[in-house]
């Protein structure tokens, strides 16, 4: 699991050489979110994008549609200059449940194949757990050599039986799985050691202490410095760390209402265009808006911008 010190000097190396330079103006940041709307077909699918300011969003057909209409979608995406950001998993590969493993890995080739033919920047899943409880959720064994292991195994089947051409596969960092911090993405992108492997951007998943809450801009400076060429898609969420109590509690929360360095974030966007932002985990639609006006009054602020259609 543990990679020496210079292979990993060696794996930063590359990733600063590969960064963008940062000079000239920022570029405009993609950004999507739930459509909350049902659609009729691409076309009725686009204007939806367009109508909420979006330039980027989530896959909007499940495992198992139909192949013309897989390719009727993607077409549409590349006319309107939409970025089909990524086709979520969320399923666990690793279960210690013989039988909800298989259906995780079966459900996983599907959704990669899915989003290699819809054009999708990546395919993402968490790595999971081996409680069999919860599907995501904390467990003793989670952050073991053992476990490491497991996790790169699983990776490399499912890119070598799908085969991905145009889309990467991703695991998004959490705070009791792999890899819950840089040092552990580049560990990861270094053992499975597949072209189509990349890496799943949420930092608000790896705000695990008071420290990283406090200077999450550090963190977050520090994700897009090493891995930034390799980031593929990124989640836009808040956190908040209680401060009524004697101990350590971080809550996930609406964007604008929490902790998280939002100016720092859409500073290191800013020089990724391709990377799109995406809005996740709000509960209806004025939510979401509410969290994207505030980026975008974030932006203005600072000199930034969102892509629009």
């Amino acid at each position: 699991m543990k990679a020496s010190a210079g292979a990993a000097a060696a794996v930063r190396t590359r990733r600063a050489m590969a960064r963008p330079v940062g000079v000239g103006k920022p570029s405009p940041i993609r950004m999507g979110a739930p459509l909350f709307k049902k659609v009729e077909d691409p076309g009725d699918w686009a204007a939806r994008v367009k109508e909420l300011g979006y330039s980027a969003a989530y896959c909007p057909v499940r495992v198992g549609a139909e192949p013309e209409l897989v390719r009727a979608y993607a077409a549409k995406a590349r006319e309107a200059d939409i970025t089909i950001a990524e086709v979520g998993v969320w399923k666990n590969a690793i279960s210690p449940d013989e039988e909800a493993r298989k259906k995780a890995m079966d459900h996983s080739l599907a959704s990669l194949d899915l989003a290699d033919r819809i054009g999708a920047r990546c395919c993402v899943n968490v790595s999971g757990s081996r409680g069999a409880e919860r599907w995501a959720g904390p467990h003793p064994e989670n952050l073991t050599e053992e476990t490491f292991d497991m996790i790169v195994q699983m990776c490399r089947s499912i890119i070598d039986a799908v085969k991905p051409t145009q889309t990467y596969w991703t695991i998004e960092a959490m705070p009791w799985a792999y890899p819950p911090t840089v040092d552990a993405n580049l560990q990861l992108l270094k053992a499975v050691d597949r072209k189509r492997f990349a890496i799943h951007l949420d930092p608000v998943n790896m705000v695990n202490s008071p420290v990283l809450y406090y200077r999450s801009g550090d963190l977050i400076r520090d994700c897009f410095d090493r891995l930034g060429p390799y980031i593929r898609s990124c989640h836009a969420k808040d956190i908040h760390l209680r401060d009524d109590i004697y101990t350590t509690q971080l809550k996930e929360i609406r964007i604008g209402l929490g902790g998280l360095d939002y100016v720092t974030y859409l500073q290191e966007m800013s020089k990724f265009p391709e990377i799109p932002l995406m809005l996740e985990h709000l509960r209806t639609a004025e939510d979401f808006k509410l969290a994207a006006d505030h980026l975008c009054g974030l932006a203005s602020q600072n000199g930034l911008s969102f892509r629009q259609i």
